[in-house]
């Protein structure tokens, strides 16, 4: 099977509930599922010993306090059992379908990095995991009631043992950057990149950024979001789950030709923006022409484009 490693926020109040919905449904994914805690938050000792994990409680934190993602890979790689290792947000609730594309993957590809798009879903409750159709239910109400995220939210990074061997920077968990970051790196040493979007249900449980003392604010735009985009190496090392370049449905897994079409996005909205802050109107309207006929063939219009361009939300780095 494989092995899932995580940090947890303290077990109390609503986000102990989602943690707790979270590691229970990875834990019935498969008899041989392992899952590594990462952190001495409060109740993380006592949930692992309940729930059979590994506690790792022992990890190194930056200035900040706040828990470095480099050391839980190197750890994660060391302990494992498994080849194959998967990094994941400790409020998304996973099902069968989650297994099903790791075995694919797993005939297909010696070595990958498997992502995909989440579902939001408010959950308040824990969830019951003993009726026979909880994933049915889970299913219909997260398609129903939720809303499905862009590509620039990145909640697990599903990848074979040695995609991360080199070390990786000392980016701070549960800020911005890192995710995407890890995307570029593993199209940067040649692994296949697949987005299993249309073949696995990822369920977020919504909450509160109450993690950081100025809420999404801090976590979007605060001195550690703007150190782990520095750490990246800037927005040329940043990628999507649109940057894939395979993608897993009903149909199999097939080439994604609309990659190419995510990196075009990608130096257009960063020349808007250039031009949009610095007055270079001229430069802005240069590209959109440079650019009509492939637009046209997509159906992008110029006026959606200035639209798009002005907006001030962050291009990555969205973390839930």
């Amino acid at each position: 099977m494989l092995t899932f490693f995580t940090t947890a926020k303290p077990f109390r109040g609503h986000i102990g509930i989602i943690q707790r919905n979270a590691l229970k449904s990875w834990k019935r994914l498969h008899a041989d599922a392992e899952v590594i805690s990462f952190g001495d938050e409060e109740g993380a000792e006592e949930i692992a010993r309940e729930l059979g994990l590994r506690h790792e409680p022992q990890i190194e934190r930056n200035e900040f306090g706040t828990n470095r993602l480099d050391v839980m890979f190197r750890r994660a790689r060391e302990i494992a059992r498994h080849e194959v290792l998967c990094y994941i947000n400790c409020d998304i609730l996973l099902m069968q379908d989650f297994c099903a594309a790791v075995e694919r993957m797993r005939k297909a590809h010696a070595q990958f990095l498997m992502v995909g798009r989440r579902w939001d879903a408010d959950i308040r409750e824990s969830w019951d995991f003993g009726r026979e159709s909880w994933e049915a239910q889970l299913r219909e109400k997260a398609m129903r009631e939720g809303r499905r995220r862009s590509p620039e939210w990145i909640d697990y990074f599903v990848f074979t043992r040695d995609v991360y061997a080199e070390e990786l920077p000392p980016f701070a968990v549960g800020r911005t950057f890192w995710d995407n970051w890890l995307v570029w790196k593993a199209l940067d040493s040649n692994h296949p990149v697949v987005d299993v979007s249309d073949a696995v249900l990822a369920a977020h449980q919504n909450h509160e950024d109450g993690h950081h003392p100025q809420g999404k604010s801090g976590v979007f735009y605060g001195e550690e979001a703007k150190r782990n985009c520095e750490l990246a190496g800037g927005w040329r090392h940043l990628r999507t789950i649109a940057d894939a370049t395979e993608v897993l449905s009903g149909d199999g897994l097939k080439p994604n030709p609309l990659r190419y079409w995510a990196a075009v996005m990608r130096y257009m909205r960063q020349a808007g923006r250039v031009a949009y802050h610095d007055g270079m109107e001229p430069a802005w309207f240069s590209l959109l022409g440079l650019t009509r006929p492939l637009r046209r063939r997509v159906g992008l219009r110029a006026e959606n484009l200035r639209k798009w361009r002005g907006k001030a939300l962050p291009l990555f780095g969205r973390h839930g």
